[in-house]
């Protein structure tokens, strides 16, 4: 199955990351859907290690604005909602629930912290990237970024729950007055070998 060219438009083609936002909000059910859809995507051993912090309220991102750069600041502040994408490093604990068929598969990562760590990382990235798939399968506009303090955002917002932050996406309606022109990509030849 293939999806049609104005999928592929809203998906990546035409899609930008948005620096400006209307004041229209998103709802819990956008929220709700995203996530439904983004826990679908492959992971390794369906790992599942990504972890999602949604900061709705001004007193949520009044928090958050310590941790931010100056440049990403006030497009984080507007957003409607501004995510928090993370990863659990113990996500292997999960294991019996998520990977039944092999009951072994947490000790694949309590037995060696090196892959564990990978693993956490590579995979909470990638179900990163779905959530923007998500998020712009739903009609709504995304603005991924790092350009903020890591450990800052550890410490305010996941130590207690013992995740670690990786990057942050803001989330609704575009406002096109904030877009300035798409950057160049590099060509198929400047990118990819075929052997």
């Amino acid at each position: 199955m293939t999806i049609d060219q104005g999928a592929l438009d809203a998906l990546l083609l035409n899609a930008r990351s948005q620096n400006k936002w209307t004041d229209q909000p998103v709802t819990d059910e956008q929220i709700q859907q995203i996530y439904d859809i983004l826990k679908m995507g492959p992971t390794s051993a369906n790992s599942s290690p990504a972890r999602f912090m949604f900061l709705r309220t001004k007193e949520a991102k009044d928090r958050l604005a310590p941790a931010m750069s100056s440049g990403n600041m006030e497009k984080t502040m507007t957003a409607p909602v501004v995510a928090i994408v993370a990863y659990d490093p113990r996500f292997y604990e999960k294991l019996p629930q998520l990977f039944p068929h092999n009951q072994d598969a947490r000790s694949w990562f309590t037995s060696n912290e090196g892959l564990a760590a990978t693993t956490a990382f590579r995979n909470g990235t990638l179900q990163g990237a779905y959530l923007i798939m998500a998020a712009r399968a739903i009609g709504l506009d995304t603005g991924p970024m790092s350009g903020f303090d890591n450990a800052k955002v550890d410490e305010i917002f996941l130590q207690d729950r013992g995740w670690r932050s990786n990057f942050i996406v803001n989330l609704g309606y575009g406002d096109p007055t904030g877009l300035f022109e798409r950057s160049p990509r590099l060509s198929f030849d400047e990118a990819c070998v075929k052997l």
